[in-house]
């Protein structure tokens, strides 16, 4: 007799994936809270069903955005991690997925009030390792609470044949508010504008496919040790940095910014993201983490690659007038340090010019539009 074929014989168990469902709405719930500062209400009731439900019955917002992002691959550094150390590192992995999101979104003045988890994996054995999913589901509540915004829901399908096995894609989406202070527009920008960069925590979430290259090449792989004495996948496991409670207490405080740019994929291009041919030029470099250092001597890897591609210890950047940039400082806290990196100048190219370094980057180089 022939053995009946299940749906959970294929992957597909929802025994194993249901709990992990049931624990992201018990820890989503406690965000629900988040959003009430703009007078948005979660409708709890919808929990558990195929919509969540925001409501704006006593607010009118003119602008809402919207982003989708997801991580990439750098959980896999974490699977590999977790294997050597016994830590699952998810919590962090958590935080990066999310701070891709909501920093993509506060570029436009825009700030998340809802967000949702993708998680695709290829098979449902995945959901058996506790400590991960507690992880996960942990440190991506603690992230929307980061971001302030309310973890709405997700999706967590099984996808045998097109996730390799063991592995996991996470992504997620985001919407949220203009706010009327909040006016980020790259036709803003003006001659003589300051460029304060946010300092970056390290790799942060791009790159990592030429980083996991890198630790293959290396003897002892993710185990090497860096300058610091911190082992080499340890370190590119470093949580991102969450701007947006930083840049809302900025704008609602009143302070004019002009635009701002994610220093993720393109690097130090970003700068010149805006499409006005102007010159943004850095004099003032970051902290240099022992991360890009290690990077870039075991690579190799030369500056010119380094600032193109990785964020070299710049999170986040943003644009603004001579005279907000006290007020931009009066609101450093010790999370991440904030300084004046250079100013914008009128040109007749496009280009990025980071002095420290003697390089220069121009428009031709930084194709997204």
């Amino acid at each position: 007799m022939k053995q009946e074929m299940t749906y959970a014989g294929t992957g597909v168990n929802y025994a194993d994936m249901d709990p992990f469902k049931i624990a992201c709405q018990k820890r989503a719930m406690l965000t629900s809270n988040n959003a009430k500062r703009f007078g948005i209400n979660s409708l709890e009731w919808t929990r558990g069903e195929s919509a969540f439900i925001l409501d704006f019955k006593h607010v009118t917002f003119p602008k809402i955005s919207h982003v989708e992002e997801g991580l990439g691959t750098k959980n896999l550094v974490a699977d590999a991690m977790m294997k050597i150390t016994g830590k699952s590192y998810y919590d962090q992995i958590a935080q990066d997925t999310v701070a891709m999101i909501v920093n993509d979104m506060i570029t436009l003045g825009s700030f998340p009030i809802s967000l949702a988890m993708h998680l695709a994996v290829w098979h449902s054995d995945w959901f058996k390792n506790q400590q991960r999913v507690n992880d996960l589901v942990s440190g991506w509540g603690d992230a929307c609470d980061q971001a302030g915004c309310v973890w709405a829901g997700g999706e967590t399908p099984t996808l045998r044949d097109i996730i390799y096995p063991e592995a996991s894609l996470l992504s997620g989406s985001a919407v949220g508010i203009n706010l009327p202070m909040g006016n980020f527009n790259p036709s803003n920008i003006k001659e003589g504008d300051s460029i304060i960069i946010f300092e970056s925590s390290g790799i942060h979430a791009n790159c990592l496919t030429l980083s996991r290259e890198l630790a293959d090449k290396l003897p002892n792989g993710y185990e090497t040790l860096l300058s610091d004495g911190r082992m080499y996948g340890e370190a590119l496991l470093d949580p991102t940095h969450i701007y947006c409670n930083f840049l809302e207490l900025c704008v609602t405080g009143g302070t004019d910014i002009h635009y701002a740019v994610n220093i993720t994929g393109h690097g130090w291009r970003k700068f010149m993201r805006a499409p006005q041919p102007f010159s943004y030029v850095i004099e003032k470099l970051p902290t240099q983490l022992p991360i890009f250092d290690f990077i870039q001597e075991h690579g190799p890897v030369s500056d010119k690659e380094a600032y193109s591609n990785l964020n070299m210890g710049a999170g986040f950047a943003i644009f603004v007038p001579g005279s907000s940039v006290d007020d931009i400082l009066l609101q450093c806290n010790e999370k991440f340090r904030v300084f004046v990196a250079g100013y914008v100048e009128e040109s007749s190219v496009k280009r990025v010019v980071i002095k420290p370094k003697g390089l220069e980057y121009k428009a031709e180089t930084l194709a997204v539009r």
